[in-house]
């Protein structure tokens, strides 16, 4: 399937970003819609993206995973619910599933649901080139591209550098926003 099918386009190339020797041997990275065959990545990147919480439970690992199950559980309904038409997908590098993007279009903003990337894809630009993308797309239809970031996440770090500004808190969370203008 094309990064089309999923609405994203990614030829954003950051001219602040540094830049890095060609590597002509670099995996593409590219964007197909989520399956239910995707489900057990989808939980494992979840639970990957809890792991230094979980860590100072001290509950046993079967314990951790009935809770996480149900976290990843209460989060999907959550997200269907409050985020209608938004659709998760699966952000992969030279075919292999790295990570997923949920964003939801309406009429008056973009917003990013959800990013996360498997810990040692991070910190190699793919964050930036997914949001480069949507930012491209915003700017091409007048519309803000928002966000909301754990205020304890690196992520913040990396949305402000990208232009992100805060718009205000709700509760554990920065509502961060991203206009073109």
């Amino acid at each position: 399937m094309s990064p089309r099918e999923v609405g994203l386009t990614l030829k954003h190339r950051d001219p602040k970003a540094r830049r890095r020797p060609p590597a002509g041997d670099e995996p593409e990275i590219t964007l197909r819609p989520a399956t239910p065959r995707d489900e057990n990545f989808l939980f494992a990147l979840f639970a990957s993206t809890r792991a230094a919480e979980m860590a100072t439970t001290g509950w046993p690992a079967a314990q951790q995973e009935v809770f996480l199950r149900s976290q990843f559980n209460a989060r999907r309904r959550h997200y269907a619910q409050v985020f209608a038409g938004a659709e998760p997908a699966i952000v992969q590098r030279g075919g292999e599933a790295i990570g997923t993007l949920m964003v939801q279009r309406a009429a008056d903003e973009i917003r990013v649901v959800d990013l996360a990337l498997r810990a040692e894809h991070r910190g190699r630009g793919i964050g930036r080139r997914l949001l480069g993308a949507l930012q491209d797309e915003a700017r091409a239809t007048h519309r803000p591209l928002r966000l909301q970031v754990l205020k304890a996440d690196r992520a913040a770090q990396l949305y402000a550098r990208l232009g992100f500004a805060p718009t205000g808190e709700n509760g554990l969370y920065l509502k961060m926003e991203w206009r073109a203008d």
